[in-house]
């Protein structure tokens, strides 16, 4: 047998050829799948909806949305008769807007009590529980129809989830699959690698390129010198690497040529501690102090907008994750609180009941929030490119799927209007992935990946939660049934 070795930028292209074929080619849903599936015919009339198509332009009343073979095949008003034999329906009082794209979603959940008998985690440390059966349902419910999963635990679970979900064996959304976290020494989490040295981190990186993950990410203990390597072996491969950073700051995370970075520089910026050690990552207080009275007006902080605008690096906004912890602002609904294991709900109360007891917590944590959403409106305004992503992590209280519409409330609690903060959670993250061409707006040509609301989230964003139907590749799915499946599940299967 003759071998052929392909280039790094070949690989890559066949990579992206497969991905988008396979994206193309919908799968015809097994019957687990169909089990979700409302509508399936080949060609669909959405009446009279309002159709919000994601760009940030004005709502547009009264539209026939016309679906065919899995693509937007006409967007027009009222007068203009349905196809011959599509399957018409009527959504008067309801608004469609393009398929989420979740920037900083996970398919794992990290809120488990595993204690000991003084209230200490044991080693080996922080465990975490994959997600396999019940994130991707719930995201797919929640109107999430792309996501990357930014960072995973289980990588090879991850893509084999990928592949079932391609193939039409199981329903949920497209997925971008991180590497294994890029980590450096003395992780809190045992399930990553602890990456000491340039060369470690190239073939990491490369040895995933090679088993098809389509992105990575950088965790908080790396190395400057690591962290380098990482992303030029990432970019030879054609893939963009993001980073949740503490060791690196987020100027030399810059300086190296880094892609992304997550959850944004209030809670992950060391550059301002004072008499930082290279390499190593501050405790979560000095970091927490150095920003606690930096004004998102002043010089070093502008300067840091500046720069990351000038080198095109986007920003991740991760809300949820952190309104989930201060006490202050409502626990999860009862619907959500359905969704979670026994396990998995006493810990997350737990957790909230330990941060009720340290004084004055809720006022700085509510601090810290106001101030994260100031500097990405101001971030945005300055040109940058803003992401979405709930992070379910933390504490438990964010879930997939209900944490990015969360995200997307707490956008416009920021400042910015409706019509922007949806553009955020769609298309700029369809810019970012490469794939605005395919999704992130409605327009005809693109994917049918769309989701209808009861209600109008231009003027009301709380109408995000309303979801009565989610399009994937043309297929209407049943959010009640989605989640219904996977009902007690969260945090264990």
């Amino acid at each position: 047998m003759i071998h052929r070795r392909l280039n790094a930028t070949s690989a890559r292209a066949c990579l992206l050829l497969a991905l988008v074929s396979a994206t193309a080619l919908a799968q015809t849903p097994s019957a687990e799948v169909h089990k979700f599936v409302a509508y399936d015919d080949a060609v669909i009339a959405l009446t009279h909806v309002r159709v919000i198509d994601g760009s940030g332009a004005p709502a547009q009343e009264n539209r026939t949305v016309v679906l065919r073979q899995g693509k937007i095949a006409s967007i027009s008003d009222e007068a203009t008769a349905p196809p011959d034999g599509a399957r018409v329906i009527d959504l008067a009082g309801r608004s469609v807007i393009p398929g989420l794209v979740g920037m900083h979603d996970h398919l794992m959940y990290t809120a488990s009590i595993n204690f000991d008998e003084d209230n200490k985690i044991p080693p080996p440390g922080f465990l975490v529980t994959e997600l396999a059966f019940s994130a991707p349902r719930l995201y797919l419910a929640s109107g999430v129809t792309t996501l990357r999963t930014t960072g995973s635990i289980e990588p090879y679970t991850d893509l084999n989830i990928r592949h079932l979900i391609d193939d039409g064996k199981m329903p949920g959304p497209h997925i971008d699959v991180s590497g294994p976290y890029l980590e450096g020494k003395d992780s809190f989490f045992p399930q990553m690698a602890a990456l000491t040295d340039p060369e470690q981190a190239r073939k990491t990186v490369a040895f995933w390129a090679s088993q098809g993950v389509t992105s990575f990410k950088a965790y908080m203990d790396i190395g400057e010198a690591v962290l380098g390597a990482a992303i030029k072996e990432a970019h030879r491969q054609g893939m963009k690497i993001t980073g949740h950073l503490c060791s690196v700051d987020y100027r030399q995370a810059v300086a190296l040529g880094i892609d992304d970075l997550e959850h944004g520089p209030i809670y992950t910026d060391s550059e301002f501690v004072p008499e930082r050690k290279h390499d190593v990552c501050p405790s979560g207080s000095a970091q927490a102090a150095s920003w606690e009275k930096r004004e998102i007006d002043s010089a070093p902080v502008q300067d840091l907008i500046r720069d990351l605008v000038k080198h095109n690096v986007a920003l991740t906004s991760t809300l949820p994750v952190f309104e989930a912890s201060i006490t202050t602002r409502p626990l999860l609904s009862q619907r959500q609180m359905r969704m979670m294991s026994a396990e998995s709900l006493r810990s997350h109360l737990n957790a909230r009941a330990m941060a009720a007891t340290a004084p004055d917590r809720a006022a700085k944590s509510e601090a810290a929030l106001k101030k994260e959403m100031a500097f990405e409106l101001a971030f945005v305004r300055a040109g940058g490119l803003l992401l979405a992503g709930p992070d379910p992590t933390g504490n438990g209280g964010v879930l997939p799927g209900f944490g990015d519409q969360r995200e997307v409330e707490l956008l416009v609690e920021a400042g910015f209007t409706p019509l922007e903060a949806i553009h955020i959670a769609t298309a700029n993250g369809a810019r970012y992935e490469k794939q605005l061409d395919r999704i992130g707006t409605i327009a005809p040509g693109k994917n049918a990946d769309l989701v209808v609301l009861k209600g109008d989230p231009s003027l009301h964003i709380q109408d995000i939660e309303n979801v009565e139907l989610v399009f994937k590749d043309g297929v209407a799915y049943d959010p009640v049934k989605l989640i219904h499946s996977v009902s007690g599940m969260v945090g264990i299967r």
